[in-house]
């Protein structure tokens, strides 16, 4: 098992948990981050409640010269976090109303991450999660989470028990028809037939 790979373990009372993945998981290529996150368990645990869904949609951002991505416009308060180091999350609002989750990949410097488009529910999730905004108020995720380190305790992402394959479809990415060349590229990546998906 490589070395970026959660593993599971034993706690103190004997049950079995799962570790969340680790920062080498996220400091590779951010299409390959972008993949190998579809199928993995995004938690939140606030309030004592833990909220999580299985990650099925995403849209890979590779940096300044994406023309699609946040980092293009250089560093500003608002994409600060992506210019930071890997495995942390940039959550930012759009419209004024919904916020939107980002993985941040790569090295420091790098300012590039992958949105996370659509979850499938699997527990303490009320509402519908098959669009960005929708999932970040399904899971209770909001501006507060902006730069929050994800191997923390209470924000981040683990393999789903009997984590197996998973078929992927490519698609253009929603929404960046300001972006040249780059709106046409192939960087959606969603899970083949899973009903949760924002858009085929």
């Amino acid at each position: 098992m490589s070395s970026h790979w959660a593993e599971y373990g034993k706690a103190e009372n004997g049950q079995t948990f799962m570790k969340k993945l680790q920062r080498s998981f996220y400091d590779r290529d951010t299409i390959l981050v972008a993949r190998e996150l579809l199928g993995k368990k995004l938690v939140h645990v606030t309030g004592g409640l833990e909220r999580s869904g299985r990650i099925v949609e995403v849209e890979a951002y590779l940096g300044p010269h994406d023309l699609a991505a946040h980092s293009s416009r250089g560093i500003t308060p608002r994409t600060k976090t992506m210019f930071g180091a890997p495995g942390y999350a940039y959550v930012y609002m759009i419209y004024g109303m919904y916020y939107c989750m980002n993985v941040v990949t790569e090295p420091e410097g790098h300012a590039s991450a992958v949105l996370l488009r659509a979850l499938e529910p699997v527990q303490n999730v009320w509402g519908k999660t098959n669009g960005p905004g929708l999932l970040c108020q399904a899971m209770g995720i909001d501006k507060h989470l902006n730069g929050h380190d994800l191997s923390s305790e209470n924000f981040y992402v683990a393999p789903m028990t009997g984590d197996e394959p998973v078929s992927i479809i490519e698609r253009p990415r929603i929404g960046v028809d300001y972006a040249g060349p780059w709106a046409s590229k192939p960087l959606r990546f969603y899970m083949k037939d899973n009903p949760f998906v924002s858009r085929r």
